[in-house]
């Protein structure tokens, strides 16, 4: 696990010293990603430039030292992650003749198999999370690629004439010749979901490489100023493993399935927990971190390091569920209970952690957790990737039923309910929902339920199921609403999806949300402290078989997540999880009426608003004095506006 980046710059014209200073500054901004060692290679004449910052996990020697040269001194590459199959490829290679090594890193082998097969071919074969550059001295060309499910990050864009690409935002920040715009049409979609999805980035002409692809870029398209910049080529797509399972499905029955599921889990678990450092497992106490972390005990010949945070707030605590399965599998347990105080620590640290504006609160312990792990261990394994697979989430089951029974309704009555609804003022609201004794009087349930109300006469005016899903998953539906000179923004649901509801919520959970939210956070989170994470569940060979089973086995006899359930029930007692599903989740309404109320006033006011100049502050002030009145709770589309002002203010855009 690592970082790196690199330039091609345009009329490349430097006086001596100028490139290796520049890329030694670019490089010491991503220290945190690789704390343990650096280094630098470029070519003046061609104008190309490549840094690395190192966390030593495998082949801690210098012989895993990057920027590597291959043998033929034809390639040399960059790369950020971790190949769990590199040994079985050096086996492959050596057995077709190449017996030259200096060390024996994954780099290494990454570089061989590029040279012996090229680099389609060797993306096919590498099993793992990565993000890489490979510059090609004989073509002048510059191949990036990116892992298939998008675990590791992987920016860039031109800007400047001069190329940048590599693991973070703020790296670039190192070049006198980096002059960044905030992309408008970008800043919509941030506001709407809250992170902003591939291929798009917070700021103009910068992009994200989208997963499982890799693009080639001649150095001539940009030192003879064009701005071309080619479109990414899928070498795995998610979209293509859907197609090939709905050709050929699994077919075995759901104890086949089980058997077949438990088999990948423990071969994806084995393979991660390779490691030349310590190495531990965040435990949530839910399904898929207790599945992980007894797979990993299971297979190891002494305690597992685990680590867990909690909450005085009982409604958010899982803390004492994962003690109780930690106690149960025996593993070596450390957890932390957070305060308010905590959590504010860590909040000015957020912008300079994420380096683009990034909106989901659970970031905050995540953050801390990484923090906590990286005491004791330098390689953590997550359960992230269940819920996506195995159709986790509360809106995989709510969702298709809110709609069938909103379309049982002809559309004028809906509109009319809808209309009758949203003329009800908010007071009489209130006091309906008091007389029908659905609520007390001063219930701090009062807001969420008539938002509820309120949300649902808007769905009523919905015409498919695929708009409210967006609806569902959208903090500010509008951003035209908010955002200053708002021309546009880019659509997160593709034209192309024809599929039913289970399948189009789940790949769009899986394109969208997992890469761009779920995997950020965690990504960012750990790495801000030095710590690598994997993600077992998304071995790609998991994530096809999942692809495979039929919604019946996914969600079995009401049960979601069922496989993955039985297979945790052979390790631990099904009592253990006799409980609705929390999420990893933070009391931030409540923090935002009191603890971080003076915190949140302060980049909320109307001067901070208007000077900033991005953001319309009516609607922000409005939403702003509901949520402190506890007439609804806007804790998502209100986060969402404090992380692009903290972000803003930290880079003054």
């Amino acid at each position: 696990m690592c970082g790196f980046i690199g330039m091609i710059i345009q009329n490349h014209q430097f006086a001596e010293g100028e490139f290796s200073s520049t890329l030694s500054r670019m490089s010491d901004r991503i220290k945190h990603r690789g704390p343990d060692d650096a280094g630098i290679w470029f070519d003046e004449k061609v104008g190309i430039g490549l840094a690395h910052r190192r966390l030593s996990v495998i082949d801690l020697s210098v012989a895993g030292r990057q920027p590597m040269v291959s043998h033929s001194e034809r390639y040399i590459i960059v790369y950020n992650g971790e190949v769990y199959n590199f040994q079985k490829i050096r086996e492959s290679l050596e057995n077709s003749g190449i017996n030259k090594w200096k060390g024996h890193s994954d780099t290494e082998v990454i570089l061989a198999s590029i040279e012996k097969w090229g680099i389609a071919k060797t993306l096919k074969l590498l099993e793992g999370m990565f993000a890489l550059a490979v510059w090609d001295q004989e073509k002048r060309t510059l191949c990036l690629a990116r892992d298939r499910m998008g675990e590791k990050p992987l920016y860039y864009g031109i800007n400047s004439g001069a190329l940048f690409f590599g693991s973070d935002l703020i790296a670039f920040s190192g070049s006198s010749r980096w002059k960044p715009e905030v992309d408008q049409g970008a800043l919509g979609l941030f506001m709407k979901y809250g992170y902003i999805s591939a291929p798009f980035s917070i700021y103009k002409g910068i992009y994200k490489l989208p997963p499982g692809t890799f693009l080639e870029l001649a150095a001539a398209d940009v030192t003879q100023g064009g701005q071309f910049l080619p479109e990414p080529i899928p070498y795995w797509s998610f979209q293509e493993v859907l197609k090939s399972s709905h050709n050929k499905p699994f077919l075995g029955d759901c104890k086949e399935a089980v058997q077949e599921l438990e088999k990948l889990l423990i071969q994806s678990v084995n393979l991660q927990k390779i490691a030349d450092v310590p190495l531990g497992v965040f435990l949530s106490g839910g399904i898929d971190s207790s599945l992980v972390t007894a797979l990993l005990q299971a297979n190891s010949n002494r305690p597992v390091k685990s680590f867990s945070i909690g909450f005085g707030e009982d409604i958010y605590n899982e803390a004492q569920h994962a003690k109780a399965v930690a106690v149960h599998l025996g593993t070596d347990h450390t957890e932390l209970y957070l305060t308010p105080e905590d959590v504010m620590a860590v909040i000015p640290d957020l912008p300079e952690i994420y380096s683009e504006p990034f909106a989901d609160p659970s970031q905050l312990p995540t953050t801390i957790v990484s923090r906590l792990a990286r005491q004791h261990v330098t390689v953590c394994l997550s359960g992230d990737g269940g819920d996506e697979l195995f159709c986790g989430y509360d809106r995989h089951i709510k969702d298709p039923a809110r709609w069938r029974l909103i379309n049982r309704f002809p559309a004028f009555a809906r509109n009319a309910l809808s209309l009758l609804i949203e003329h009800i003022p908010h007071g009489l609201l209130d006091n309906m929902l008091i007389s029908a004794k659905f609520l007390r009087p001063n219930d701090m349930k009062l807001g969420s339920l008539a938002s509820s109300l309120k949300k649902f006469a808007q769905e009523l005016k919905l015409s498919e199921f695929k708009t409210l899903y967006d609806f569902r998953i959208s903090h500010w539906r509008n951003p035209e609403e908010i955002v200053q000179a708002f021309s546009h923004s880019y659509p997160l649901l593709g034209q192309e999806m024809a599929m039913d509801d289970f399948a189009l919520m789940m790949t769009l959970d899986i394109l969208h949300y997992l890469p761009d939210d779920i995997l950020v956070k965690v990504d960012r989170s750990a790495m801000s402290t030095s710590l690598e994470t994997r993600v077992p569940l998304l071995d790609h060979r998991l994530v096809e078989f999942a692809a495979s089973l039929p919604l019946s086995i996914k969600i079995h006899n009401g049960q979601q997540k069922w496989p993955l359930k039985q297979i945790l029930y052979n390790y631990v007692p099904q009592s253990l999880f006799d409980r609705p599903k929390m999420g990893f989740g933070v009391p931030m309404g409540v923090w935002l009426r009191g603890p971080l109320r003076a915190w949140a006033e302060e980049l909320l006011s109307e001067k901070q608003l208007r000077e900033k100049g991005y953001l319309i502050p009516g609607p922000v002030r409005n939403m702003w004095a509901e949520h402190l009145a506890g007439k609804h709770n806007w804790q998502a589309p209100l986060w969402n506006v404090l992380m692009f002002q903290a972000w803003q203010e930290k880079y003054k855009i």
